[in-house]
């Protein structure tokens, strides 16, 4: 009896912890399969998460979170070592005009998170 009820409350602890986020211009988004981390320097970027097995991102701008497809790891690796990770978003994942390296319109989003 001891078991089942400490595997119940076992469970529950993890359902609570479930987080979801809302993605612009694509919807909710189950962040049970990323890496997620906040940004503590003085800048606009203030979290991002990444799932490395769908090479997946998604990025929070003061309040909004904005997904970004086909990222390798090693574009990870050189965001979370920036100095400045405004910078390196802008240069590197948002890139320029509506056809960045990552942006989800002229890359796939993974299967597991269409719409």
């Amino acid at each position: 009896m001891r078991f089942i009820i400490l595997s119940a409350l076992v469970l529950g602890c993890q359902l609570a912890a479930a987080e979801t986020v809302q993605v612009k211009y694509h919807g909710l988004v189950s962040l049970d399969d990323f890496a997620c981390e906040d940004v503590k320097e003085s800048s606009d970027v203030s979290r991002f998460c990444y799932d490395r097995a769908e090479r997946y991102m998604v990025i929070r701008l003061k309040t909004t979170y904005y997904h970004y497809c086909e990222m390798d790891a090693a574009t990870v690796k050189g965001f979370q070592q920036a100095s400045s990770k405004r910078q390196f978003f802008e240069s590197r994942i948002r890139g320029s005009g509506t056809d960045g390296p990552f942006d989800c319109r002229t890359h796939p989003i993974p299967k597991k998170y269409r719409r």
